[in-house]
């Protein structure tokens, strides 16, 4: 299920340091106030088996405001989505934002002027097309070709060999994290976006939107399509077009 929070704001533009990153702190602040214990739970441990968090969030979008190069642009109305497949996360949260007229998104103010929940499709057939908002993030084995470690941080690309895999592998996780079917399968990726790159905790996460064909129960398709894409959901990577 999801959440989208109408606002507006005076600003002209957001810094690109705070595009996605004010999101999570948003979550838990609202949890916080709402369901402490929730809240304290997914921030300190996680949730099932892989100790997961199972939010995610977009950045903020104001469709009638004109693109600047270089810019993030924002003014006047917008909206900014929220999302879990938790059902008392969402409610917590629906609880909190009705609660507030401002939302802080990194030092600029928003107006709250809505709250409206998203059901979440049926997916009835076992098959959905997605494409991501923001860039999907993926972590690969930073081994090179002779199966070496050479890194730590191995951020891989949609258009790199292992990412399949790991993408492969992070759907089943969400699926077993949330106790659900996890014979969902990435059937192919028919576009990659550009690569980019935002500042969330202590640095630059890089990856790139997609667009991509998956397969399985309509209700881990449901949970996943609530949830996001690839890891870093939490901080607003990975989400999906609603």
């Amino acid at each position: 299920m999801r959440l989208q929070v109408a606002v507006t704001t005076a600003a002209s533009e957001l810094p690109w340091a705070s595009v996605l990153s004010p999101g999570r702190g948003v979550v838990y602040d609202v949890l916080g106030r709402t369901a402490p214990e929730l809240g304290q739970q997914l921030h300190e441990k996680g949730w099932g088996v892989h100790g997961l968090v199972p939010f995610g969030h977009g950045a903020p979008v104001f469709p009638t405001t004109r693109r600047r190069r270089g810019r993030y642009a924002a003014g006047g109305p917008g909206v900014v989505e929220f999302g879990s497949p938790l059902p008392e996360v969402v409610e917590a949260l629906a609880r909190g934002f009705v609660q507030r007229e401002l939302l802080d998104w990194g030092g600029v103010a928003f107006r709250i002027t809505g709250v409206k929940a998203v059901e979440q499709p049926e997916f009835a057939g076992g098959r959905a097309r997605w494409r991501t908002e923001t860039p999907v993030v993926m972590k690969g084995s930073g081994r090179d070709e002779e199966g070496r470690r050479t890194t730590r941080q191995a951020w891989v690309l949609p258009s790199e060999p292992e990412w399949p895999a790991y993408m492969q592998g992070n759907l089943r996780r969400k699926a077993e994290t949330l106790g659900l079917d996890p014979g969902v399968e990435l059937e192919s990726v028919s576009w990659v976006g550009p690569k980019r790159s935002f500042a969330v905790g202590a640095g630059l996460k890089p990856g790139a939107a997609v667009e991509l064909e998956l397969s399985g129960p309509p209700e881990t398709l449901r949970a996943l399509w609530s949830w996001g894409l690839g890891q870093a959901n939490s901080a607003g990577f990975g989400w999906v077009s609603a």
